[in-house]
């Protein structure tokens, strides 16, 4: 047995063996077109751990063949900077993966600089952070942005099924029984994290000792202990994790407090934090909605709170937000709206755009009769006035019916039946 983890031996060694990230590295997307043209430009991949951004800068490097070097921004030191770049005026060309790359001080900053515009170095800069707000503009100017998502239940089971059959990295090598139960709780307790996902599996494999028939058995209760997280249920299916977002969110939406806690308290027993604060702020916008507009911004601040702490602190803001969820007054006007809109929409009733809503600022508008009539609302008292905007075909439709129990909401239907008594 190597003495690297799994997740390193499993790095893949060009793009087409890269999973999940195709928005970037698939067919015709532009990292895989950089590589196939051997046009490379620096750049700064960002993303939650374990979701692949070494195993992108490692694909790379494998795909076009240059030298591949990596450095962490932390603990690596200048002198560390300075043999790479002696390298680099070598070869010609050095790959640089710089993780932490927003931890960058001034001094190791001004010495890359000259070597990211000469094309010496090719930086790949790694980050947990948002490299809009974290990085230096000096860095970031010079450097292609590139953000990852968290890789799915599929792809990590992709993942997990290679290391089992690969016998050159991975674990090939025995003969392994995965409960489908223990495959799915890899899968779905990493949140997204391959790297994670990997490395229990492995821990699983090398602790367990094998059956008369030298068979290693990896049970779901194996798989929590090597994950250090509890399964939501044994379910095959895992319908089980489904069921008990579903039974959150429905008590949310039944101003259940305390049932909703319950289910929260599962998830995060569960360590599934990606769920919890998607459904929050699905929660947030479709059940709360126009009642408590201020729920929505608040609760993306529980969301991100939660997510920079991580468990179990994230507990606390996740609390704070299901509670205020709870106990809010609920309108689901909005979504109800727009699917009502896109409902006629999908049925072929769109019709023509308003002459006189059409664009008017190119050569020509005028001829074609295009934005002629159009009554410009704040030259007209309280910046209204009556003019049809909506097609002819459907101009007496209405989507939104506003809900009244709330003080906001009661504010827009004011204003909105005013209008419509208005309109001739």
């Amino acid at each position: 047995m190597a003495m690297e983890p799994l997740a390193y031996r499993m790095r893949p060694r060009t793009l087409d063996e890269v999973i999940g990230q195709e928005h970037l590295v698939g067919k015709d997307k532009i990292i895989y077109r950089m590589v196939q043209a051997k046009k490379l430009s620096s750049m700064i991949l960002y993303g939650p751990p374990g979701i692949g951004k070494t195993s992108i800068a490692s694909a790379i490097a494998g795909s076009t063949e240059y030298a591949f070097r990596t450095l962490n921004a932390v603990t690596n030191n200048k002198k560390d900077m300075e043999i790479v770049a002696a390298e680099a005026k070598m070869s010609g060309t050095v790959i640089l993966l710089l993780d932490e790359v927003h931890r960058l001080d001034k001094a190791k900053q001004d010495f890359l600089l000259p070597h990211l515009e000469s094309g010496a170095i090719i930086l790949i800069g790694a980050t947990t952070s948002n490299p809009y707000i974290a990085i230096n503009p000096a860095i970031r100017s010079r450097t292609q942005i590139f953000e990852l998502k968290p890789l799915s239940i599929a792809e990590i089971e992709l993942a997990i099924d290679r290391a089992l059959s690969d016998t050159e990295r991975g674990l090939g090598e025995y003969d392994v029984t995965l409960d489908e139960e223990a495959r799915t709780h890899f899968a779905t307790a990493s949140n997204g994290d391959v790297r994670g996902a990997l490395n229990a599996l492995e821990l699983a494999i090398v602790s367990s000792l094998p059956d008369e028939s030298g068979s290693i058995h990896i049970t779901i209760e194996v798989a929590e202990e090597c994950l250090q997280r509890k399964s939501l249920a044994h379910d095959k299916d895992g319908d089980a994790h489904y069921d008990v977002l579903s039974a959150f969110q429905k008590s949310v939406r039944g101003s259940d407090v305390n049932a909703a806690l319950h289910y929260m308290g599962r998830l995060i027993e569960a360590g599934d934090l990606v769920s919890i604060t998607r459904r929050l702020l699905v929660m947030a916008y479709e059940d709360v909605g126009l009642a408590s507009p201020q729920a929505g911004a608040r609760t993306l601040a529980a969301v991100q709170t939660a997510e920079k702490v991580g468990f179990p602190e994230a507990r606390i803001p996740l609390a704070n937000a299901v509670i205020e969820l709870c106990l809010s007054p609920k309108s689901n006007s909005a979504i109800l709206a727009v699917d009502a809109a896109l409902s006629d929409i999908r049925a072929g009733k769109s019709g023509e755009v308003p002459d006189h809503l059409r664009d008017g600022h190119y050569s020509g508008a005028k001829k074609l009769g295009r934005a002629i009539d159009y009554k410009y609302p704040h030259n007209y008292e309280n910046a209204w006035v009556d003019q049809q905007y909506l097609p002819d075909s459907i101009k007496q439709q209405q989507y939104y019916e506003p809900k009244t129990n709330s003080k906001f909401e009661q504010a827009l239907a004011e204003v909105y039946q005013n209008i419509n008594r208005n309109k001739k």
